[in-house]
């Protein structure tokens, strides 16, 4: 006999506001218990010290997390010059000082250097995984750690302003799997100073902005149920960069009991012309397309699957 799930079957995305001072699995809890909610979890770790949008999936939305993962991110910090620390952010011990204070052009220009297809060695203190353990573990514990260089994109990197000689505030564009630290690091040996993070925001996850975005204070005083789902998002909003094809009711019976669907040639080729390369977890996933049902006057998303030989093939089925 199985054992009857804890909370209600809730389905959907909250675009929270995370403050600073709490970690990523901290809100995912909080937000979970405000929903009575069976299942939840984040689109992206955010740092304890950053504050800003951390996309939380509620039931059949944890299905698509790892869509959420791979979208481009905007972010917004400030840099303190003068002293480096070990954890590259305002927490750590200080590892080196400087009187070095570089100007805006000498910022701006070096920034040039970070846009584009980049080789970045992320910061010992990160979630990584060296031999099984984090990395942060290991660093926490006085280990010696060395991680590999890996390839990351900067779509674009600004000076937005210099409030004075010690402080630079910074807007990133950038995709998956980079880290602000590890610009800051790299950014103050390009100018010959020292310098880490002194406050992070992260303005955007992918379809995910600041506008959407609720406070978790705000959120910790709501009770009513009806105000509460108001503020979820459907879950097809993580797949919006996803081809979507229509199906009838039929189909979509057919797809939640597991089973392959045969595509119209229409479909076929209105696939193909969505069609763009795309990877997910690492995996090829340019052929994934989402198939929708109408429902009264919305488009459900009934499932995620492979177009291939003229046939849908499901590889996640969506139960709300």
């Amino acid at each position: 006999m199985s054992r009857k799930k804890k909370g209600e079957p809730v389905h959907g995305w909250l675009v929270l506001d995370k403050p600073e001072g709490v970690t990523s699995t901290q809100a995912v809890g909080i937000c979970r218990r405000v929903f009575n909610a069976q299942k939840a979890g984040h689109g992206g770790t955010l740092d304890p010290l950053a504050s800003g949008i951390l996309p939380l999936a509620f039931g059949e939305a944890t299905k698509t997390v790892g869509y959420v993962m791979e979208a481009d991110k905007d972010y917004v910090f400030t840099i303190r010059w003068g002293s480096s620390t070990t954890t590259q952010d305002r927490e750590g011990a200080v590892t080196g000082t400087s009187d070095v204070r570089p100007t805006r052009g000498a910022i701006e220009e070096a920034l040039k250097s970070f846009i584009g297809e980049i080789q970045q060695t992320p910061p010992i203190y990160s979630a990584i995984k060296v031999n099984g353990e984090r990395a942060y573990d290991l660093a926490r514990e006085g280990e010696d750690v060395e991680l590999q260089p890996r390839t990351v994109v900067v779509h674009s990197a600004a000076l937005v302003d210099c409030p004075s000689e010690d402080l630079a505030v910074i807007a990133v564009t950038c995709g998956k799997g980079f880290y602000i630290r590890a610009l800051v690091r790299d950014l103050a040996a390009a100018v010959g100073a020292e310098g880490h993070v002194a406050a992070l925001r992260r303005t955007r996850v992918g379809s995910f902005s600041v506008d959407a975005a609720i406070e978790l204070s705000i959120l910790q005083q709501m009770s009513d149920k009806a105000a509460l789902d108001d503020k979820l998002v459907p879950l097809e909003t993580a797949l919006d960069d996803i081809p979507a094809l229509a199906i009838t009711g039929e189909e979509a019976s057919r797809l939640r009991q597991g089973r392959e669907i045969v595509l119209l040639p229409h479909q076929v080729e209105a696939f193909r012309e969505m069609r763009r390369p795309r990877q997910v977890n690492g995996e090829d996933a340019s052929r994934i397309c989402l198939a929708t049902e109408k429902v009264g006057e919305e488009q459900l998303g009934v499932a995620l699957g492979e177009v291939r030989a003229g046939r849908f093939m499901p590889v996640r089925v969506f139960n709300q």
